[in-house]
């Protein structure tokens, strides 16, 4: 049977796959699991629940509170928030678990439901699994003063608000940035927030209507925020996905800053301030090869993970590291958050750009991209990707011939049934050529799944 948690909550068709019952059920369910702390010391659970602004968000998180509030749980319902707020409120309200309704980057008919720990921290998959198990299963209904209430909470914004501003380490003033909010949770965070801070701000993608959100705008759409910061002359830009647990940027010439940059860029902030803890960066297989010989060089560890925000957290926590991401730009800062958070990764840009009144361009420059091609194989046996011995020997060899100029990165897919061909050189006809002659390797090699004797 498949299961029902994917590697970031539940997530799928609003309507379809993601209903009103399903939000209802698994709420009853994590009430069951995630409010037994209180239960068990003679308290009542308390949660925090949080959407983005898309409109089928709106009967999800009702089904959910009422789900919370039939199963005891007193719930906070926080309105319209950027994940990492949620996360964050959990923690700071001293809540049992959050609650947040997002579908993050994807368009605006899916959305997702994801909890969070006491704490604000993500659930492991063995809880997860527990509230999965509990779904649609009898329970004990409490009646009477049992039962849970339901608080509107519109001070959570204001709370998240002078959260991020505490965790600058220097004002803003003087700076010109575009604020991209993708018509998500950030749409009216982010741009008030930088203007506290001392910028001056000009906002694109930031008048959601719950129909438009990631639509043309944002972290996967960056040609309306490259154009604004040209024709504005603003010093840079910044891009949030729908939730804002991500960042891009855009410097003054209307380049992209990738999150690998960021990371690079934070990194040497944090440890010129004595806050990257044992100097060590935690980075996924799919950075760029160009953050790992940047770090080195400035002194700066960089430890590798698989593909995903959820196992950098892991490997963050279990060495107590403070800077983590992906180059798709979800960075998190372990001494200010949970989570990703990209209004707070893009303050920390900021902060560094103005303390050091250097360019974006010049900052993002620590490092150099190399060329990177992904190539993703379908229709092949992706079970047999590391056993192949002819795939392997092949890999080798490209391996071996680009040396300390290059690296070749090939895996299955953990969403989708494809085998994905990464390679990086020094030029993008070389990595081209590497990445096509392995993508035609894995074709032949692993064709069709071996016979069934």
């Amino acid at each position: 049977m498949a299961r029902l948690f994917g590697t970031d909550g539940v997530r799928g068709l609003a309507n379809d796959k993601i209903t009103a019952e399903l939000a209802l059920g698994l709420s009853i369910a994590a009430a069951q699991v995630l409010g037994e702390p209180a239960r068990a010391v003679g308290r009542k659970p308390k949660a925090v629940v949080g959407r983005d602004p898309r409109a089928s968000g709106e009967f999800l998180a009702a089904a959910v509170i009422a789900g919370l509030a039939s199963a005891g749980v007193d719930v906070h319902d926080a309105g319209v928030l950027p994940t990492p707020a949620v996360a964050f409120l959990t923690a700071d309200m001293d809540a049992h678990f959050g609650v947040m309704l997002s579908a993050s980057h994807n368009a605006m008919p899916d959305n997702g439901i994801k909890f969070f720990a006491a704490g604000g921290h993500k659930l492991p998959d063995a809880v997860e699994d527990e509230i999965a198990a509990l779904y649609g299963k009898d329970w004990v209904r409490p009646v009477g003063a049992e039962i849970g209430r339901v608080h509107r909470n519109r001070a959570g914004q204001a709370r998240y608000v002078a959260h991020l501003l505490a965790a600058l380490p220097n004002r803003l003033d003087g700076l010109t940035v575009v604020i991209d909010g993708a018509h998500g949770a950030a749409s009216a965070v982010s741009p008030e927030v930088f203007r506290l801070a001392g910028a001056d701000v000009f906002e694109i993608g930031c008048e959601p209507d719950g129909l438009n959100i990631n639509d043309g705008y944002g972290s996967t759409h960056l040609e309306h925020l490259q154009e604004a910061v040209v024709t504005r002359g603003a010093d840079f830009g910044i891009a949030h996905d729908g939730d804002a647990d991500r960042c891009l940027a855009v410097d003054a010439a209307g380049e992209v800053v990738d999150g690998d940059q960021i990371m690079a860029i934070l990194a040497l902030a944090m440890k010129d301030r004595g806050a990257l803890a044992d100097d060590t960066l935690v980075a996924t297989v799919m950075s760029n090869l160009g953050l790992l010989q940047a770090m080195s060089r400035e002194g700066v560890t960089v430890l590798k993970t698989g593909v995903g925000d959820r196992y950098v957290l892991e490997k963050m926590r279990e060495g107590n590291f403070s800077l983590g991401g992906e180059q798709s730009g979800h960075v998190i800062i372990s001494d200010h958050g949970t989570t990703g958070d990209g209004v707070l990764t893009g303050l920390l840009v900021a902060a560094r750009v103005a303390a050091t009144r250097t360019p974006l361009a010049e900052l993002a420059a620590v490092m150099t991209r190399l060329p990177q091609v992904l190539v993703n194989v379908k229709g092949v046996d992706t079970a047999r990707v590391e056993s192949d011995e002819t795939l392997q020997a092949a890999v080798a060899t490209e391996i071996v011939a680009l040396g300390d100029n290059g690296r070749v990165l090939l895996r299955k897919s953990g969403t989708e049934p494809l085998v994905r061909v990464m390679v990086e050189a020094a030029t993008q006809e070389q990595t081209r050529a590497v990445a096509d002659r392995l993508a035609a390797v894995v074709k032949d090699c692993l064709a069709s799944a071996p016979p069934v004797s």
